[in-house]
């Protein structure tokens, strides 16, 4: 079952603009993926990107001086924008959604998810101008565009129930890789860094997991059980598996529809 989506609601200020180059050729190694037509990213400057919710709006709340933003679906609140380690400038919410599973035709949800970008990715986005939510949710090239550009982007995960780490890891294997034709050696070494750090771990309710791409070959991975973590855990240094776990997430079939709809209804509301 799939929730309602909505877009984050909130205005999210753009960094400084910073023309993004033109894509570099990734991956000779996923020929089992559907070739993908790359688009030329044109500059276009504005100083605000305002969100507006769509269907039902997702709640939003400060405290303090730190604003928040809702999943309706489980309830849980991510910050509008983050400082993590690693990334040389904050990043903003662009969406969130849910991971849900069926056991005996009954959905669980497991995990409430967000993603974060360097908001300078946004600048780079007008070939999009005009196009509707469903229209950019399909559109293979516009995620590409956004995985390729040089900055950073992130992805917090947070955990709704208690979860067995290997069961986690395994979910997250199984995902990655069939989407991995003929690992190499690198591609072995990044799995297993990967593996290791959930196997034998309880992972309770409302940890944090953070997969941050920080380039074409380098993720970051944080996990914390106590907030925002200060510094990452581990660091996955494979072209095939950073790019596998974001196709999981963000390519033709993702395994958090809600979350690639939000996302897409803000990034519809930005370009009109």
């Amino acid at each position: 079952m799939i929730g309602e989506v909505a877009a984050v609601p909130r205005s999210l200020w753009l960094h400084p603009c910073k023309t993004i180059g033109s894509p570099h050729s990734i991956l000779t190694n996923r020929t089992q993926f559907p070739q993908r037509t790359r688009i030329p990213p044109t500059h276009f400057s504005l100083q605000k990107l305002t969100i507006k919710a769509s269907g039902t709006a997702a709640a939003s709340s400060s405290l303090g001086n730190t604003e928040y933003a809702e999943e309706p679906a489980t309830n849980v609140k991510f910050q509008t924008s983050l400082d993590l380690p690693g990334c040389s400038a904050s990043l903003s919410l662009i969406g969130t959604g849910f991971r849900e599973k069926v056991f005996a035709i009954i959905g669980v949800k497991v995990y409430a998810a967000g993603l974060y970008l360097n908001t300078d990715i946004l600048d780079n986005l007008d070939p999009w101008k005009g196009r509707t939510a469903a229209e950019i949710r399909d559109d293979l090239s516009l995620f590409d565009l956004i995985y390729q550009a040089p900055l950073e982007k992130s992805l917090q995960i947070v955990l709704v129930r208690d979860i067995d780490g290997n069961t986690f890891w395994d979910a997250l294997d199984e995902a990655i890789s069939p989407r991995i034709k003929s690992p190499n050696s690198i591609d072995k070494t990044a799995l297993s860094t990967f593996r290791a750090i959930f196997q034998d771990r309880p992972l309770k309710k409302g940890t944090f997991i953070f997969l941050t791409w920080v380039d074409l070959s380098k993720m970051l991975v944080h996990v914390s059980a106590d907030g925002i973590p200060s510094t990452a855990e581990a660091t996955i240094e494979s072209e095939n598996v950073t790019f596998s776990l974001f196709d999981v997430f963000f390519g033709r079939a993702p395994v958090s529809p809600t979350l690639k709809s939000s996302i897409s209804n803000s990034l519809a509301s930005f370009l009109k």
